[in-house]
């Protein structure tokens, strides 16, 4: 990928305009399918000026619902309804839920990714290195898993008649026969100490690569050994060599080591620019702690995702985080116009989706469950051409700003400066809520000012001759006199042409 670069996740399930119930079964509720990413919905995605989309839970995982021809999963295994995406009972196939014809499941998920290419969209799905759903056997050996000294015993809130001797360690890195209900106790956990795993799972990146898969997000990779993947990738990029992949790591101290040993193109930048922006957001943390994230990556910023959202996430619009679409607006500004990272939106948050209800298994969160059969509102209202006023506005400000951040070449292509560490907090600027920034190309520049104050701002942002220098601009250091919105941002040009 070559410029900034939009990634869209969409957890297929739910996407839709059915009418669901809290907990509701598939009949009941529904699922959304491969089909319903026809053409000119690829269009209205292209809107918000895609790169690619990452779509959840596409490889068959472990679900209460009996499918014809499927065997049947352990009910009290299964977390919710629909289940975990993240539970993977076939690697090899697909979730027979997202298919109108179960019998050419596949056949739909393929033609699904030909309609995305020709649509000039990559296709990204879950890798699951870590850990698979309890009964998946077979396809693994025994030396395939960890395994402890006693029978598992499973939480008797679950009621289960499932049978585990002896108990293998559970996906989480839970090394106790007594997972309770807030482990991962319908996985199991890989055992990469022995190298048969290794080549199973590359058989897994092999078989979805030929299935036209361009790229794979790589779910909980601190769990698993860095060189496991540094020796699949290469392997890989020998017959697909234009594959991608990106490393779900948390802890920043591990991101050097995923990149240099584990080889990923890109990587989550969870613990470093998200959790500041959020820290900012509410208020616990101030504006200029951002400057100490993005100097800490150093020559890995390139290589970050940034994000506000994804299925682990709450909500941006939620009560639990910035409380509206539009509350958000300073935070999306800095976490996609700062830099050319890739950056990622979830399905959603374009119209400022609160994720505010129980859909069974979740409860009341902030998210959107990965657990259940449901649909997501916002979404629900905008295929049915009834968007709330304030969604159109919070839409209408997303696809602007997407099309600027990858269309503009400043935005896309051009150099970053921060103006912080020339603008403490005085009379006219106050670093605790104010964050500001430059970007600029080819003699062109701009000043971003986000303002996470609950109330307007007028600031002075001084802009220091070593900047203009720095970018090869010809102009001189000035102080920009910059009107700020509440719970907003704001750009300045300062063009020498």
């Amino acid at each position: 990928m070559v410029g900034k670069k939009i990634i869209y996740q969409l957890l297929l399930r739910a996407f839709g305009k059915r009418d669901c119930i809290a907990g509701g079964s598939y009949d009941r509720n529904g699922s959304g399918k491969f089909n319903d990413i026809s053409d000119d919905m690829l269009k209205r995605f292209k809107k918000l000026s895609l790169s690619a989309i990452w779509f959840t839970g596409v490889i068959a995982h472990a679900t209460k619902t009996k499918f014809k021809t499927i065997p049947p999963c352990n009910a009290s295994l299964v977390k919710g309804e629909a289940g975990s995406p993240y539970a993977i009972r076939n690697y090899f196939d697909v979730d027979p839920a997202l298919a109108v014809n179960i019998d050419n499941r596949m056949g739909e998920f393929e033609a699904m990714v030909k309609r995305c290419h020709k649509a000039e969209l990559d296709v990204i799905i879950d890798f699951v290195p870590n850990h698979v759903y309890r009964e998946y056997t077979s396809y693994y050996t025994k030396d395939n898993f960890y395994y402890l000294d006693a029978p598992l015993s499973l939480p008797a809130a679950l009621h289960s008649n499932y049978v585990e001797i002896p108990a293998k360690v559970t996906g989480n890195d839970c090394y106790t026969t007594t997972p309770s209900q807030n482990d991962w106790y319908d996985t199991v956990k890989l055992n990469y100490n022995n190298h048969s795993t290794w080549k199973k799972m590359l058989d897994v990146l092999f078989f979805w690569a030929s299935k036209g898969v361009d790229g794979f997000r790589c779910d909980m990779v601190e769990l698993v050994p860095a060189e496991f993947f540094g020796w699949a990738f290469d392997e890989l990029k020998r017959f697909f060599p234009n594959t991608y992949f990106i490393a779900e790591v948390y802890n920043k101290d591990n991101y050097r080591k995923y990149s240099e040993i584990g080889k990923f193109d890109y990587l989550y930048d969870k613990s470093g620019f998200y959790d500041a922006l959020r820290a900012v957001s509410n208020g616990s943390k101030p504006a200029s702690d951002l400057s100490h994230e993005w100097q800490f990556l150093g020559d890995l910023q390139p290589k970050m995702l940034n994000f506000l959202e994804n299925h682990d996430e709450q909500r941006v619009a939620s009560d639990y985080f910035a409380g509206s679409g539009k509350a958000a607006f300073p935070l999306l500004a800095v976490s996609l116009l700062f830099n050319t990272s890739l950056f990622m939106l979830y399905f959603g948050q374009e119209f400022g989706e609160r994720g505010m209800e129980k859909e069974g298994f979740s409860q009341l969160d902030g998210r959107t469950s990965i657990y259940d059969y449901c649909s997501v509102p916002s979404i629900k209202r905008w295929l049915e051409g009834k968007l709330k006023v304030d969604e159109i506005v919070v839409y209408k400000e997303y696809c602007r700003l997407l099309r600027i951040a990858t269309a503009d070449s400043m935005f896309s292509r051009g150099m970053t400066f921060d103006l912080m560490y020339v603008n403490p907090t005085s009379d006219h600027f106050n670093a605790e809520k104010q964050f500001a920034f430059m970007r600029s190309y080819d003699g062109a520049a701009m000043v971003i000012v986000a303002n996470f104050a609950y109330e307007p701002v007028v600031v002075d942002v001084f802009i220091p001759q070593y900047a203009f220098d720095y970018m090869g601009l010809t102009m001189k250091e000035q102080s920009l006199h910059i009107k700020v919105a509440a719970r907003d941002y704001m750009r300045m040009d300062i063009s020498n042409k």
